[in-house]
């Protein structure tokens, strides 16, 4: 990247490669430090607008609105509190315009690719986003309630998930009486594995695995091999896939299987999982009725607002299998407190007890020793 002198509206004109995509988190993976990154993501998210900071992109520009203030999503917010140029509502035909790896400048609310302005939008710092962020607050009743009846209609639609007995897939790995680590990559999900990790809770307690889609690549992150993988798999990397990992695809009532055309592709075996709800939801019921003893959460969804985030209009599956679950399910957060692996005084106190009464023994009963230590008295003396 490379910082211009100022633009025309005392503005630094930001000048880098561009890579674009209609859907975010395909983008990401392709971002390199200081590139442009051109999305259509309307109600920008935190966990993407998290993976644009953490890519170190020079600016983002939005041909969607990144607050539509539906609801108060905090995404906007992250990337202009990093100090990213964010423009918002840009002209859609940018795609048309722009192929990625040309190098492009952002200058004030223009787009510009060789001298020609080629999109232009709304350019909104942290000021901007935080007003907008108040108002969203203010106003999201109307929200609040479309998803409140959404999510009862649903309950009634969909309440066979809390009473009957999904007829489940045949994995190669055992649920029986462990625990087991369900990862998202959701909120705080790297800041919860890695407190379950220093905690010593992964190395002493050898949960199962499961990662949700993305979540299997967040393990691998973490230094971990997931045992299965569940989804839909449009956010997972082909490296995670093939990491040797029980590979289950989300299939939904109408038999509709998004993710297995991708692994016969790949040529991996997979097995299908027929059950209403997200991804989390039925990874979370595989583990349930399998036998796991504990379900530890780690970045799923449970709050209107992530909700929201993900683009759905309920949370009726998500409400009835955690009340399915809800005796074996817990937090990561709570667990990473409650869990730690430690060396009280009292043992490190009886252990070195213990050695110096080993060494009396041997002393004891070593001719060798005793000898050369009457000859050593005997040369004191």
């Amino acid at each position: 990247m490379s910082v211009a002198p100022l633009g025309a509206d005392g503005v630094p004109v930001i000048s880098g490669i561009v890579r674009l995509d209609r859907r975010t988190k395909n983008l990401i993976p392709r971002l390199r430090p200081g590139d442009i990154a051109v999305i259509d993501h309307a109600d920008l998210d935190r966990v993407a607008a998290e993976g644009l900071v953490e890519a170190r992109v020079g600016a983002v520009v939005n041909v969607a609105s990144s607050m539509t203030g539906r609801y108060p999503n905090v995404g906007p917010l992250v990337v202009t509190a990093a100090g990213i140029p964010l423009i918002d509502q840009a002209d859609a035909a940018v795609f048309d315009r722009v192929q990625e790896g040309q190098w492009a400048s952002v200058s004030g609310d223009d787009v510009v690719l060789a001298g020609t302005t080629v999109a232009h939008g709304q350019r909104l710092d942290l000021s901007a986003v935080s007003e907008r962020l108040e108002a969203s607050r203010r106003t999201m009743g109307g929200e609040l309630e479309r998803f409140a009846q959404n999510t009862l209609e649903y309950l009634r639609l969909e309440q066979h998930l809390l009473l009957d007995s999904p007829d489940l897939p045949d994995v190669a790995v055992d649920f029986e009486g462990r625990q087991v680590l369900l990862v998202v990559r959701g909120t705080d999900y790297r800041e919860d594995l890695a407190m379950l990790r220093s905690s010593g809770y992964l190395s002493d307690m050898k949960p199962v695995l499961i990662g949700v889609d993305g979540g299997a690549d967040a393990l691998l992150e973490a230094g971990s091999k997931p045992d299965v993988i569940i989804g839909d798999f449009d956010s997972v990397s082909d490296a995670a896939l093939r990491c040797g990992a029980s590979l289950v695809v989300h299939a939904y009532a109408d038999g509709n299987a998004p993710g297995a055309a991708r692994l016969e592709a790949l040529g991996l075996p997979y097995t299908r999982f027929l059950a209403a709800g997200t991804s989390e939801d039925i990874a979370m019921l595989l583990a349930f009725e399998k036998g796991a003893e504990l379900i530890v959460a780690v970045g799923t969804h449970n709050s209107m607002v992530e909700f929201l985030d993900k683009g759905r209009p309920g949370m009726a599956s998500t409400f009835l299998v955690r009340m399915k679950v809800g005796p074996i399910l817990v937090d990561a957060k709570g667990v990473s407190r409650l869990y730690r692996s430690q060396v009280r005084k009292r043992d490190l106190l009886l252990m070195v007890v213990a050695a110096l009464l080993v060494l009396v023994t041997i002393t004891l009963i070593s001719e060798p020793i005793r000898l050369f230590l009457r000859s050593s008295w005997l040369a004191w003396r």
